[in-house]
């Protein structure tokens, strides 16, 4: 087989897997894993490069950004209403084990803004809350409605942090009770979003 050929052979074989790819899902970003297929609510925008895996259930109006991951594989991740995960986060659960017989889903409430390069694993966040760039909040951790979390900052496991606070460093540390326009800031955060992904939806970036 000369030069030519090859690359006509090469070419058919993309084509054949291409073909079969739209065949079986008309969008990749959403996973069925063992049975179980992402739910989304209604006005969901979540980005053809990212991936939304299994048990996973995403409420109205929330935002999956570039290259995110929800993989919800081994546990169930729930996330709340207006809530947008940015750019290139990852978002993953607990498996149940030998050191951890029940595991940890992954919960997350309402108007959540969780910005870019997040990692969030087995770990619940209430509402109204702001996950800074770079963070970690790991297994088991507890994050109260309305806290502000610092970019580059490290909740360690099991660790809680309370109501109205900004928490900063590694491990995080409270570090001063939120102003009143920070506490405000959540709901504009949440809205700004949602309109955001209203026109990447028009856009048809989700395709």
């Amino acid at each position: 087989m000369d030069a030519a050929q090859t690359r006509t052979c090469m070419a058919a074989i993309l084509i054949t897997i291409n073909l079969s790819r739209s065949q079986k899902d008309t969008n990749v970003a959403i996973r069925t894993y063992q049975g179980m297929t992402p739910q989304l609510g209604a006005g969901v925008f979540v980005d053809s490069s990212a991936v939304v895996l299994g048990d996973v259930q995403l409420g109205d109006d929330c935002s999956v950004w570039p290259l995110a991951v929800i993989r919800g594989d081994m546990h169930h991740i729930r996330i709340g209403a207006r809530s947008s995960v940015q750019d290139g986060s990852v978002l993953h659960i607990t498996h149940a084990g030998p050191f951890n017989p029940d595991g940890y889903p992954l919960l997350i409430g309402d108007e959540v803004t969780i910005g870019h390069k997040v990692t969030l694993h087995g770990c619940t966040l209430g509402n109204r809350i702001l996950v800074g760039m770079g963070s970690i909040v790991m297994d088991g951790a507890v994050v109260e409605d309305e806290v502000v979390i610092g970019a580059g900052s490290l909740v360690p496991p099991g660790k809680r942090l309370t109501s109205g606070h900004l928490y900063v460093g590694s491990p995080a540390r409270q570090a001063r009770p939120l102003t009143d326009k920070e506490r405000a800031y959540f709901a504009y955060s949440a809205a700004n979003y949602v309109k955001l992904a209203a026109l990447h939806l028009s856009e048809g970036f989700d395709r």
